[in-house]
């Protein structure tokens, strides 16, 4: 399955920018709600077992959200306790060696298997492809902490893909009806090529590059601080609040907050 190949090769990536770190950067917090880069591997890592579970261990799986529920802090708090005071370097490579054994597990498996979640059960491609793309989203993080500016590949064709399939699910998140169709898309891909969604004919379009459109849709930019153009009231009000994600509605980041930081030592 090529989305569990997209995967490794994501967390790859990673994996390079975090292996000349200095220890003490890990502690550091980001600009995502001040979490540190231990806590994004943590989180990262800890879907990572659960995704895992979905195949090898569905019980186990039941029984670690049931967990989760009960957890005094809520899940941030549970994913701390469950590692126990691992960081650095150490959680670098433990998250590391368990992305190879999850990649290998979703590799293998039937991309149309139904596997179960906290939510309705969903396909193993979907679920890979979930984990994918908040190790994309979550590295945004790690990238500008550290300011490094990030190098796409056409991979990021998964997250263009689940940003299109979750138009509707931005509105249903907050009870909401969409003010009218998908607006067009027209993305210029990290290679060069060009990836269209959505009926031409549509007054809405949104236009640019797709790193951006995923940047938007996974909440780590503002619409205001890309160059994507967006045409039409409908891409305006989907851009304004897009959300790729599961969950209870989130708010984009305001206008400015998160960015590429200076440049230091990595």
């Amino acid at each position: 399955m090529q989305q569990a190949e997209d995967f490794r090769a994501e967390s790859e990536a990673l994996n390079a920018l975090l292996q000349g770190a200095d220890e003490a950067r890990f502690s550091e917090p980001t600009q995502f709600k001040s979490w540190t880069i231990d806590a994004v591997l943590q989180h990262l890592y800890f879907w990572n077992i659960m995704a895992g579970f979905q195949i090898t261990d569905e019980d186990q799986l039941v029984e670690t959200m049931s967990k989760i529920a009960s957890q005094k802090g809520g899940m941030r708090a549970f994913e701390n306790d469950h590692f126990e005071g691992l960081s650095g370097h150490a959680l670098r490579k433990a998250w590391f060696a368990n992305v190879q054994e999850t990649a290998d597990l979703f590799a293998d498996a039937d991309p149309k298997q139904r596997l179960k979640w906290a939510g309705p059960d969903m396909s193993a491609r979907s679920s890979i492809t979930a984990r994918l793309m908040e190790t994309w989203a979550h590295g945004q993080e790690v990238y500008d902490h550290l300011g490094v500016v990030r190098e796409n590949e056409d991979r990021i064709q998964n997250i263009v893909v689940l940003g299109v399939n979750t138009f509707g699910w931005t509105y249903r998140t907050r009870r909401e009806d969409p003010p009218g169709p998908m607006p067009h898309l027209k993305l210029t891909a990290p290679s060069g090529a060009v990836w269209t969604y959505g009926e031409d004919t549509s007054e809405d379009l949104i236009e640019g590059r797709a790193e951006e459109f995923c940047q938007v849709v996974t909440q780590t930019r503002n619409i205001a601080d890309t160059d994507l153009i967006v045409t039409g009231p409908v891409a305006a009000d989907w851009m304004s609040k897009a959300q790729c994600f599961a969950g209870a509605p989130e708010t984009p980041p305001a206008p400015g907050t998160r960015r590429t930081a200076e440049r230091s030592a990595v």
